[in-house]
Formats: C-alpha cells, sequence, structure tokens
C-alpha cells in the first residue's frame, strides 16, 4: 500500500510477470462478481478478487487515499481478517491532506430485499453505523448479532482481527472458483455441522458475525468516499452490501456529498493501539465545489 492523490480514493495497481500494469479504481462501478468474494475489474476482465478486507483495513483506519499494488489475481489472504493490514497502515503511517475530507451522506432510506435476506442503508449523522445479523442452518453459528459505531479505534479493537469463516463443505467450492487458493486453518474459521475445527478457537465469541461487519465496511468503500449512514442487514453477504450500495448511488435524491469544515482524519497510526493527535470532530457542510 502506499500513497495517492487528493480525491483519488482507492486505486489497485496489478502488476503482471512481463512488468506489465492494470489499474482500476475501487469503485461500485468496477464490481465484476461477487458470488465469493468482492472482485474489481474492467471491460477486459477480472483484475483483483478479494479485495474487501483490505478496503476495510483502510477504510476503518481513517484512510481516503491510497494505491494498493498486487501481483496476483487476489489480494493475500493473510490470516483471514484484516489485522495485518492494519499493522501495515500502523507501520507507515498517515498523513494529512491539505483538502477538506468529504463524505457521502445518506438522505433517505434504501432497502434491498433478497429472498430471506435484506439491506438497508439510512440515515445517519454522526459517521458510519453497522448493524449486521447473521442465521446459518449449521447449529455451531448460528444466529448472531453485532454493531459497530466506526471510528479507527473501535475497527482496531472489534473488527480487525475477525477471520473470514465457512463450513468444511464450502472450502471446495472456493476453489473451483478460484478463490481463497491459501484458505488453510491458519487463515480461516472452518465449521462441520457440529464443531469449530480450528485447535485454537475463536478470536471472539461472535466472531462470524463480526466478520460479516469488517466485510461490509470493505464493500461499502466501494462508495468511493466515506459515509454518513447507518447500515442494516439480515443474513447479507458480498452480492447483498453490492446491490443496496448500487441502489444508493443510483438515486441521486437519497445522498448528496458533504465536507468536514474542520479535517479529522488522524495524523499518524500509533502501532501500539491509539491515534497521535487524536481526532477532531467534524463539522459538516455541504460541497459546493
Amino acid at each position: 500500500m502506499g500513497p495517492a492523490p487528493v480525491d483519488a480514493g482507492f486505486i489497485f495497481v496489478r502488476v503482471n510477470p512481463d512488468g506489465s500494469e492494470r489499474e482500476v479504481r475501487a469503485t461500485a462501478k468496477a464490481v465484476t462478481a461477487t458470488a465469493f468474494a468482492t472482485v474489481l475489474g474492467d471491460r477486459d476482465g477480472p483484475i483483483v478478487s478479494t479485495a474487501e478486507h483490505v478496503l476495510a483495513a483502510l477504510r476503518g483506519m481513517g484512510v481516503d487515499n491510497a494505491t494498493i499494488e498486487v501481483d496476483g489475481p487476489e489480494v493475500p489472504i493473510m490470516d483471514g481478517s484484516a489485522a495485518a493490514f492494519v499493522a501495515a497502515i500502523d507501520q507507515a503511517g498517515i498523513v494529512e491532506q491539505s483538502a477538506p475530507r468529504r463524505f457521502i451522506q445518506v438522505l433517505k432510506p434504501i432497502q434491498v430485499k433478497m429472498g430471506e435476506s435484506v439491506a438497508e442503508l439510512r440515515p445517519y449523522a454522526d459517521g458510519f453505523r453497522a448493524d449486521i445479523e447473521i442465521d446459518f442452518a449449521n447449529p455451531v453459528i448460528g444466529r448472531q448479532n453485532f454493531s459497530l459505531d466506526l471510528n479507527p479505534a473501535s475497527f482496531r479493537r472489534e473488527v480487525s482481527r475477525a477471520r473470514t469463516f465457512g463450513c468444511v463443505s464450502d472450502v471446495a467450492k472456493l476453489w473451483e472458483a478460484g478463490f481463497a487458493l491459501g484458505a488453510s486453518f491458519e487463515n480461516s474459521v472452518v465449521f462441520d455441522e457440529t464443531h469449530l475445527l480450528n485447535v485454537e478457537g475463536l478470536r471472539y465469541a461472535d466472531e462470524c458475525a463480526r466478520h460479516k461487519v469488517l466485510d461490509v465496511i470493505g464493500d461499502l468503500a466501494l462508495a468511493g468516499l466515506p459515509m454518513l449512514a447507518s447500515f442494516r442487514s439480515v443474513r447479507g453477504g458480498h452480492k447483498l452490501n453490492h446491490a443496496v450500495l448500487t441502489a444508493l448511488l443510483a438515486d441521486r435524491s437519497a445522498w448528496r456529498l458533504v465536507e468536514a469544515e474542520r479535517a479529522r482524519r488522524p495524523r499518524v497510526a500509533d502501532a501500539v493501539g491509539g491515534m497521535v493527535g487524536g481526532m477532531v470532530a467534524p463539522a459538516y457542510g455541504p460541497d459546493v465545489s
């Protein structure tokens, strides 16, 4: 990961073995698939898959502009969470840029239903909040709920270490689709019909629900700007996250751009867990540029 200019957003650069490059800006329009992970590409096809974890880390830690360089078709799974990307951001630090921070402010509810699954974005003046409910037939996972008001401290503490999860029966499907090719017990939480199979156990009692929140933060980072909104989903996933974001962006009466009159971006990430310099409370005004 590296710096990017003001208003560049998140840009993935795929470096091929022959030295050639393909580039894609991480936006909702760049999504080419959502079946097992969020895949970004262009008219020539996919460029990078499993973009959601690194995007969640960037958005969760308060970064708005960054370049992400990859040398393969998939962002490395690391330990199945966003923790390694948070550590990299801590090591590099965060630079405050000389421009007001801009946000997408949701003005009215936008809801999408897919069978028994539903997701909704609603107005929320105090930043971004995610309320997630999952309900799996697998009795070991079952029904879980988790809510998060997003800021760098809460992201780091509450969801950054939550790993991707699935059932043994799902792993073969992922591999056949070309995803999670490095998946193992080292980077995934795996269940059979009656037990958790990871000998080290869970990092959180509700780790599955927390990872779904992590995925939501990464998928909604494809808005291109941080959001002032609350997000609620039941039995959601990448496809539903993308659908509700697309529905929002398509309805120009449902959102507006606003900018912070005072910057609230942290200056430098503190590797031991806080933020050097703290956060300045924002005052929002319409973006009339």
